[in-house]
C-alpha cells in the first residue's frame, strides 16, 4: 500500500438544507453501523428547528469520504433513502452529527405514506410550527399527538422544502383561517419560517481519504473549525472491528434502554461512556488522547462495559430509592452519574454510613453547582476521591460551599433548576386537580418534560413570570388557564389543592386581588424558605435572594 493512501484531506464547506437532504437522497451520505442509533427525544427535534429558525448555530457535521465499504443503517430518521450508491463509488460516512441529521431528514423528507398517529414513534416525526403565536422567547414548534388533522395554522415542516405542498397549505389556510386571525399575515409568517429553514447554512467538515482510524485521529488532532467530535462516537469508531460483536456505541445504547425500561427514563450516554472508562481504570475521562485510549482499552472493553452495566443499575436504584430522583433527565450533572457508577463498581454493597454520605454529597454538589464547568483535573480528582471513598469510607462532600440562590428562571437545562424540581416533587408529593382527583407529577413530567410545569400567570413585560415560582403541574379544562382554575377552586378542595402545589394562602390572596407579581414573589419566598430548611439537613447554607439561572447543559 502506498504511503499516501493514508493521507487525508480536510475540506470545510457549507451546505444549504436542500443540498444536505439531496446527499442523503442520492445515497452518497450514509450513517455507519458503529454510530449509535437515533435516540433523541421528541422535544429535541422541536428545539433543533427552533434554533434553525432563530439563526442559532447547531454545530458542524463531520463526514468521512472514502471508497471503503462499511455496513450502514438502512434508514435515516425512519426513512430509507430512495437511492443507493454504485458499487465502488465514493461514499461519505457520518462520523459526527447523526442525531441532528436524522432529525432533519426524518422531518423534512417525511413521505405522506408514513402517516401520523397517536403513537410517539409516528407523531414525533411530524413537528409543526404554530403560526400566529407571540414570540415571547418560548419554542413555537409543536408535535400534534392526535391521529386527527391539526389546526390549519399549524405549518407542517415536511412542506417547507416542497413548493406544491406549501402552496396547498397556504390555500387551505386562506379558505379556513382560525377564528379572528388574518390569513394573509399567517401566510407571510409561514413564508418567513420556510425561507429561514431553506436558507439555513450548515457547516460541514469533510475528511477525504485514508482509513477510519486515520480519519478519527486526524480530526481529533487537527480541528480548525471548532467542531468537537463526541468522544463516545470517536472511541466507538476506533474500537470498531468488522464482523465482531457489538460496538461501544451499541453497548451504551443497550444500557440506556435497559434503564429506560424501568421507567427511570434515558440516562446520559456520555456519562455512561465516561463511566466505562473509569471502570476500566482510567482517570482522565474528559480530554484523553482518544486514539491512544482506544488501543489501551480494546481488549478489556467488553469486561469494562459489562461491569459498568451492573454498577449502573445499582446507581439508578440509589438515585431513585434513596435520594428521590424520579427521572434520569433530572440528574443535575452527568459527572454525578459517572461518579456513582464508579463508586458502585468499586463498592457493590455500601454501608449505611456510605449511603448517607453519598446522599449528602449528591445534594450539596447539586445545590452548589459544584460540577458546573468542572475541568479535566477536577473530574480526575473526583474519580480518585470517589474510589478512595468506596475503599475506605470517610467523606467526599465538598466543604466551604454555599447553595446557589433561588433561580430566577425556569429552564430544565439548568442543574440548579433540576435540583429544585427533584426537591419540589418530593416536598409536595400529594397534588390534586381542581376536582380533587390526584395528579401524578412524575408521570406528567416524564411525558411532557418542560411543558408539564405550566405558567400560573402569563403577562408580557413582567419579568417575574419566568420564575419557577410561577410554574405548577396542574391539569385544567380545555381552554381554561391555570390562573383561572386556581381562582375558581371550591372551598371543599381549595386548602388541599394549594398545599399540595406549594402555594401559600397569602400568595393566593394576592392572586385573587390581581397582584400577579405579588403572587409570584410570595410563593417564591415560601419555596425558597422550604428549600433552605431542607438544605440545612445536609449542613448546607443557602445564598439568600434570587440568582441568575445558569445553563449547565444544552
Amino acid at each position: 500500500m502506498a504511503a499516501d493512501e493514508h493521507e487525508i484531506t480536510v475540506k470545510p464547506e457549507v451546505l444549504l438544507m436542500e443540498d444536505l437532504m439531496t446527499l442523503i437522497d442520492d445515497g452518497t451520505l450514509r450513517v455507519p453501523r458503529f454510530q449509535r442509533p437515533f435516540v433523541w427525544r421528541p422535544q429535541q427535534i422541536l428545539d433543533l428547528f427552533d434554533s434553525i429558525e432563530r439563526g442559532y448555530p447547531i454545530g458542524s457535521l463531520l463526514f468521512w469520504e472514502t471508497r471503503e465499504d462499511y455496513t450502514t443503517f438502512e434508514s435515516i430518521g425512519g426513512i430509507e433513502p430512495p437511492k443507493h450508491p454504485e458499487p465502488g463509488a465514493p461514499v461519505s460516512y457520518v462520523l459526527d452529527g447523526h442525531q441532528r441529521l436524522s432529525a432533519l431528514y426524518g422531518t423534512l423528507r417525511r413521505p405522506r405514506s408514513l402517516g401520523s398517529s397517536s403513537e410517539q414513534r409516528d407523531w414525533m416525526w411530524w413537528p409543526y410550527r404554530v403560526l400566529g403565536e407571540v414570540d415571547d422567547g418560548l419554542n413555537r414548534y409543536r408535535h400534534w399527538k392526535s391521529s386527527l388533522p391539526p389546526p390549519n395554522h399549524y405549518l407542517p415542516l415536511r412542506s417547507v422544502l416542497r413548493t406544491m405542498e406549501f402552496l396547498s397549505f397556504s390555500r387551505a389556510l386562506i379558505d379556513d383561517p382560525p377564528e379572528g386571525a388574518d390569513p394573509d399575515r399567517l401566510i407571510r409568517e409561514a413564508e418567513v419560517v420556510a425561507q429561514r429553514i431553506r436558507s439555513y447554512r450548515i457547516p460541514v467538515v469533510r475528511l477525504v481519504g485514508g482509513d477510519l482510524t486515520n480519519a478519527v485521529e486526524v480530526f481529533s488532532r487537527v480541528n480548525s473549525t471548532g467542531q468537537v467530535m463526541r468522544p463516545t462516537d470517536m472511541v466507538s469508531a476506533l474500537t470498531y472491528r468488522k464482523g465482531e460483536g457489538p460496538t461501544l456505541a451499541e453497548r451504551l445504547d443497550a444500557m440506556v434502554e435497559q434503564v429506560a425500561d424501568t421507567g427511570f427514563g434515558e440516562v446520559s450516554s456520555d456519562a455512561l461512556f465516561r463511566a466505562v472508562l473509569a471502570v476500566a481504570g482510567e482517570d482522565n475521562v474528559q480530554e484523553a488522547r482518544w486514539e491512544v485510549l482506544a488501543r489501551r482499552i480494546q481488549e478489556g472493553l467488553a469486561d469494562s462495559a459489562e461491569a459498568a452495566e451492573e454498577a449502573l443499575i445499582r446507581a439508578v436504584v440509589f438515585l431513585r430509592d434513596t435520594v428521590g430522583v424520579p427521572l434520569a433527565r433530572l440528574i443535575p450533572y452527568d459527572a454525578q452519574l459517572m461518579l456513582l457508577v464508579t463508586f458502585f463498581h468499586e463498592c457493590p454493597e455500601p454501608s449505611t454510613s456510605q449511603l448517607q454520605e453519598l446522599t449528602r454529597w449528591f445534594w450539596v454538589t447539586s445545590w452548589s453547582g459544584f460540577f458546573a464547568g468542572a475541568n479535566t483535573t477536577q473530574i480526575k480528582q473526583a474519580i480518585q476521591q470517589i474510589r478512595r471513598f468506596a475503599w475506605y469510607d470517610g467523606s467526599i462532600t465538598p466543604k466551604d460551599v454555599r447553595a446557589q440562590p433561588f433561580p430566577n428562571r425556569f429552564d430544565l437545562r439548568s442543574a440548579r433548576v433540576r435540583a429544585f424540581i427533584i426537591w419540589e416533587l418530593g416536598e409536595f408529593p400529594d397534588r390534586l386537580a381542581a376536582d380533587g382527583t390526584e395528579i401524578k407529577g412524575v408521570d406528567a413530567l416524564a411525558h411532557e418534560a418542560t411543558s408539564a410545569y405550566r405558567h400560573v400567570v402569563r403577562k408580557r413585560g413582567l419579568s417575574a413570570t419566568s420564575s419557577p415560582a410561577n410554574r405548577i403541574i396542574m391539569t385544567t379544562e380545555p381552554g381554561v388557564s391555570v390562573k383561572r382554575t386556581l381562582l375558581g377552586l371550591s372551598s371543599g378542595v381549595r386548602g388541599r389543592v394549594l398545599s399540595g402545589h406549594g402555594i401559600p394562602e397569602e400568595a393566593m390572596d394576592l392572586l385573587a386581588a390581581g397582584d400577579d407579581e405579588g403572587f409570584i414573589k410570595s410563593r417564591r419566598d415560601f419555596l425558597a424558605e422550604r428549600e433552605r430548611v431542607f438544605m440545612a439537613r445536609f449542613g448546607l447554607v443557602a445564598t439568600l435572594g434570587e440568582g441568575e439561572t445558569d445553563i449547565d447543559t444544552e
